[in-house]
């Protein structure tokens, strides 16, 4: 009797004992499961590394490159309901994919915090566990075509035909992201909006990718040569990756000049400003836009008021962090 009475606490303690662990990690503290489009984008990495200081101390945060595969992002987000995840913080690969995210979440009553690519509208209103955290793209947009305003008044020469029109190149990073269309639309809207004229030589994607903007921009010259007078790129590594293509040339030595602008301001962006290769970019805040990601999530994870979280809710579903415009003049302030 006294045996079985020993084996069945064993039995009841190892169950408590996994309950509790599919809960929560170690200590206590609630788990979040952080899913990233991938690694190896620069922007990404400045929110992965605020999402894990954030953390620090507070909650076991568990954060995995879905290597820009919305099936292994998938895969990724039953494992950690499987594993007892209190909330989910979601860099999704495609962005209307979320509806199969959401529902996973949704079936498991586990909280989902969207973060840098938001949802469509329909996605985000179909549970009221769903939150998104980003930037209005269309905001930088507006900043990117303000700098090159700025730059074209103030350099008469940079009219190198002197027709008073732009001719410009666009890169943009992937097709259909909201960030992409918005940041092509509104660059050229501020532009026109200052009175200026503008003429599209060519537009194509470099996926968001240097050594792909490298490539592109190599073409470019080789079709269009010195009729490019702007080259607006939708991130700063594709911006760098053209800066790159432009030095093969002859540019940015012996006062040899093409203004190109990107968004992001990350550092080898700000390294650029610094040394007079790139003429501006926008501050995308990556560290503030972790950080309201992890607030949110352990917030929901914890039970609490996600509007308690410290950051202001837009229709009780996002938080936006503002951009800033950055140039030569101020860009050490974002060091």
């Amino acid at each position: 009797m006294k045996k079985a009475l020993i084996a069945a606490l064993i039995v009841l303690t190892a169950t408590v004992a996994f309950a509790g662990g599919s809960k929560d990690s170690g200590g206590g503290q609630p788990r979040i499961g952080v899913a990233i489009y991938k690694f190896d984008d620069t922007f990404m990495s400045t929110v992965r590394n605020a999402i894990s200081d954030a953390a620090a101390g507070k909650a076991s945060a568990e954060i995995v490159d879905s290597q820009n595969a919305q099936p292994t992002q998938n895969d990724q987000v039953d494992n950690f309901i499987s594993k007892g995840a209190k909330a989910l913080a979601i860099n999704p690969v495609d962005r209307t994919a979320a509806t199969v995210i959401i529902s996973k979440a949704k079936a498991a009553n586990i909280p989902v915090v969207f973060f840098n690519r938001e949802p469509l509208e329909a996605d985000m209103q179909s549970w009221d566990k769903v939150y998104y955290v980003g930037a209005k793209a269309e905001d930088s947009g507006t900043y990117q075509g303000q700098i090159i305003v700025d730059y074209w008044k103030a350099n008469p020469a940079a009219d190198k035909n002197g027709d008073g029109v732009i001719q410009y190149i666009m890169l943009k990073g992937e097709p259909g992201h909201q960030d992409a269309e918005l940041r092509t639309q509104y660059s050229i809207q501020a532009v026109k909006d200052a009175g200026l004229k503008v003429e599209l030589l060519a537009e194509d994607t470099a996926m968001w990718d240097r050594p792909k903007a490298v490539d592109k921009m190599d073409a470019f010259w080789a079709r269009f040569g010195d009729k490019i007078e702007v080259v607006f790129c939708n991130n700063d590594d594709m911006a760098l990756g053209v800066i790159e293509s432009l030095r093969k040339v002859g540019f940015f030595s012996g006062g040899k000049f093409l203004p190109v602008v990107g968004v992001d301001a990350t550092a080898p962006a700000l390294a650029a400003l610094a040394e007079g290769t790139l003429l501006g970019t926008v501050l995308n805040d990556g560290k503030n836009q972790g950080k309201a990601t992890f607030d949110l999530a352990y917030a929901a994870a914890t039970g609490a008021s996600v509007s308690g979280a410290g950051w202001p809710l837009d229709r009780g579903k996002y938080v936006w962090v503002p951009y800033q415009k950055v140039t030569k003049e101020n860009y050490k302030q974002f060091q």
